[in-house]
């Protein structure tokens, strides 16, 4: 009796691995491991991940690095664009683009450009934002018209302005209707206008995209922290620039990335209201445009290619300047780690 006690379980109470079924005891498999659940789950997220971003990857990789990777090589070559690339240069295209007075001016023309775009165009769109983020009667017509340039083909703003400004154009036959000829100007042909025309035309085409990201950066300020502001006696501009100033600087400096990379590789515009050869007179020409008027143009599609890798380069090392050093407190903590 007492052995029979002692190997019996208390009710209610079974070994570990056992079960009792019609008074028999089986064994009960064990659980599987956590560890393997977890494998299970990185594998699936793996390929969910290997599924969704493929087809954006392929794309990635034939429209853009398997060109560029084909640019590198022809670069290397003095070649017309067609039949197979024998004339083997190496770096000479390199070369002579660096040492080319005319590709170290489109260079700093890109730069001015660059620079002034951000001068101009940011506070411009800040100030508007702050009015179209106002409740005044109108705004979302105001908003409309402000971004309908943005949206606006470059061949229909470009062949536009190229007519207004012209010497006969409409702008200086205003002038003259309203007693202002002695405003008139020649505003695409004059070195000294010509690049302030242009940033007119940019600024009037691409504001309207910044006024928009701005007013998305607004309208995610909490208006709690306004409220609380003005319990505690603050002014509007000090509002402005103790709270809506640092909470929308993250978008201003997102905003900044996209006009420099922009500015870098402008050509659509230009090429338009300008041409090739006036674009060189007038001091609007870019890297673009002298990638045109010396490959294409000049049937040295292995000097334009190195052209190209030279602009991808130069793009590339001021985004990843831009990103070490402007956006770098956005980017910290955007990826997570952890295992699933």
């Amino acid at each position: 009796m007492s052995d029979t006690l002692g190997t019996d379980t208390a009710p209610g109470r079974q070994s570990q691995g056992t079960s009792r079924v019609g008074g028999t005891a089986t064994a009960v498999p064990p659980a599987p491991p956590r560890a393997a659940g977890r494998r299970r789950g990185r594998a699936r997220m793996r390929f969910e991940i290997a599924l969704l971003s493929g087809p954006a990857i392929f794309m990635f990789v034939a429209f853009v690095i398997f060109p560029v990777a084909l640019a590198a090589y022809y670069g290397f070559f003095r070649w017309q664009g067609y039949g197979p690339a024998t004339d083997w240069v190496g770096l000479n295209n390199y070369r002579l683009i660096f040492t080319d007075p005319a590709f170290q001016q489109v260079l700093w023309h890109n730069f001015l450009i660059a620079g002034l775009s951000l001068v101009i165009q940011g506070p411009l769109a800040i100030i508007i934002a702050l009015l179209l983020n106002q409740k005044i009667r109108g705004r979302s017509i105001i908003r409309v018209l402000i971004f309908v340039p943005y949206v606006i083909s470059e061949v229909i703003v470009g062949t536009g302005w190229s007519l207004m400004l012209q010497a006969g154009g409409a702008l200086n036959d205003l002038l003259a209707h309203i007693g202002l000829g002695s405003l008139q100007q020649d505003w695409l042909a004059d070195p000294k206008l010509a690049i302030w025309t242009l940033m007119a035309i940019i600024s009037w085409k691409y504001i309207g995209f910044a006024v928009i990201l701005m007013l998305a950066g607004l309208q995610s300020i909490p208006e709690e922290i306004y409220e609380a502001a003005q319990i505690d006696g603050a002014s509007y501009w000090q509002m402005q620039r103790r709270i809506t100033l640092p909470l929308l600087a993250p978008t201003i400096r997102i905003w900044g990335f996209l006009s420099i990379i922009g500015s870098l590789q402008l050509f659509d515009l230009v090429y338009i209201v300008w041409g090739q050869y006036v674009a060189g007179t007038a001091g609007t020409s870019t890297m673009a445009i002298y990638m045109v008027a010396q490959g294409r143009d000049a049937g040295n599609y292995g000097y334009g290619s190195a052209v190209a890798v030279v602009m991808f380069l130069i793009s590339l090392i001021v985004a990843l300047i831009y990103q070490r050093f402007v956006l770098r407190r956005d980017l910290r903590g955007a990826v997570t780690e952890g295992a699933v």
